[in-house]
């Protein structure tokens, strides 16, 4: 039953993100433009994700399970720190620079977007190359935490 409820949700989802223009890079920039040609249709789009998203999470945080039986965990964290503050920078480049999110990406790349093609190549190397700097940076951290409070 969970590949299945998974399979429609993904449907439902792309075909909403094409719906609502948010897979065409000529309109992501074209919203994001706002000193020029502003086309403040996709505000709506996202007015109406946020709502759908707001009424999601409050029915999530009474239920004890997903419809698919599984556990439902919620984000806890409402830090606010360096790494948010960089990941939301990038993110906003990114979406700025392609007109792509994730999201739309993968399902105009399914389309056969050469364009999303590119970006979700990219998307994924940065992904991995997060992965291999990431621990690095976190242990060169711990390391020099130690050497500092260490009695000599």
């Amino acid at each position: 039953m969970a590949p299945l409820l998974a399979l429609v949700s993904g449907l439902l989802f792309g075909i909403g993100l094409i719906a609502g223009g948010m897979t065409d890079p000529a309109r992501i920039k074209a919203f994001l433009d706002v000193a020029g040609a502003w086309d403040p249709s996709l505000a709506l789009v996202m007015g109406g994700a946020v709502a759908v998203g707001l009424v999601a999470f409050a029915r999530a945080r009474r239920q004890r399970q997903a419809w698919a039986g599984g556990a439902i965990a919620l984000p806890v964290s409402s830090t606010i720190d360096a790494r948010l503050m960089v990941g939301g920078v990038l993110f906003g480049i990114g979406w700025g620079w392609a007109g792509f999110c994730p999201g739309p990406a993968w399902v105009a790349m399914a389309s056969g977007s050469g364009a999303a093609l590119w970006f979700v190549a990219a998307m994924l190397a940065g992904m991995l190359l997060h992965d291999q700097v990431w621990p690095a940076m976190s242990r060169l951290k711990s390391q020099r935490q130690g050497f500092m409070t260490t009695d000599r």
